[in-house]
């Protein structure tokens, strides 16, 4: 059976809303202006997630923006994203965008249920907030993987917005990446 692991950057007060500032929300641009000298700390820990993982879980617009962003990028990171099956949430698409792969376009409850059991090892979902939110709320998501960076921002859409009940956490794991960025690692506590 597999696992479902959400892995993002969020600001410190859980902002996820236009990290690269091409969304037009006033207070975009947040990661550029805050990764400085932690980037390749931060792309080393996410190049051994992607090696370990077994495939990526997407809504239709982050299988779009990952694929206009990495497709033409090579090496090792690149590489085995760009080749791993993706799973993408979409009623639109017929195909994933960024490689090869399958579209649920059902009841994505039920088939995201179905992945977690044929797929083995870690599934890892990039970006992709409302369905972050449907996995949380119908207890999908196994672990949270949050990068955090030093910046609040006090308003803008946040990671657990809209969850409607507790969401017990056990810690696992806390590293600080480089000189401002702290690596924020959950378990979904049963």
């Amino acid at each position: 059976m597999g696992k479902i692991v959400v892995s993002t950057n969020v600001s410190l007060d859980g902002v996820v809303q236009d990290p690269d500032g091409q969304e037009g929300f006033k207070l975009g641009g947040w990661f550029d202006q805050f990764t400085g000298e932690d980037r390749d700390a931060w792309a080393e820990i996410l190049t051994d997630e992607a090696l370990r993982a077994e495939a990526l879980l997407l809504g239709r617009r982050s299988d779009e923006w990952f694929a206009s962003r990495w497709l033409d990028r090579s090496g090792e990171w690149a590489d085995k994203l760009n080749t791993m099956p993706k799973y993408v949430v979409s009623t639109t698409l017929e195909q994933p965008r960024w490689g090869a792969g399958a579209v649920l376009s059902g009841d994505v409850v039920a088939e995201v249920a179905k992945v977690k059991q044929e797929v083995e090892g870690e599934i890892v979902v990039y970006a992709s907030y409302q369905l972050v939110r449907t996995l949380i709320e119908h207890g999908l998501v196994d672990e949270l993987r949050l990068f955090v960076f030093p910046v609040v921002l006090g308003r803008g859409e946040r990671l657990f917005d809209g969850i409607d009940d507790k969401l017990p956490l056990r810690l696992v794991g806390v590293r600080n990446i480089g000189v401002g960025l702290t690596f924020l690692n959950y378990e979904i506590a049963a």
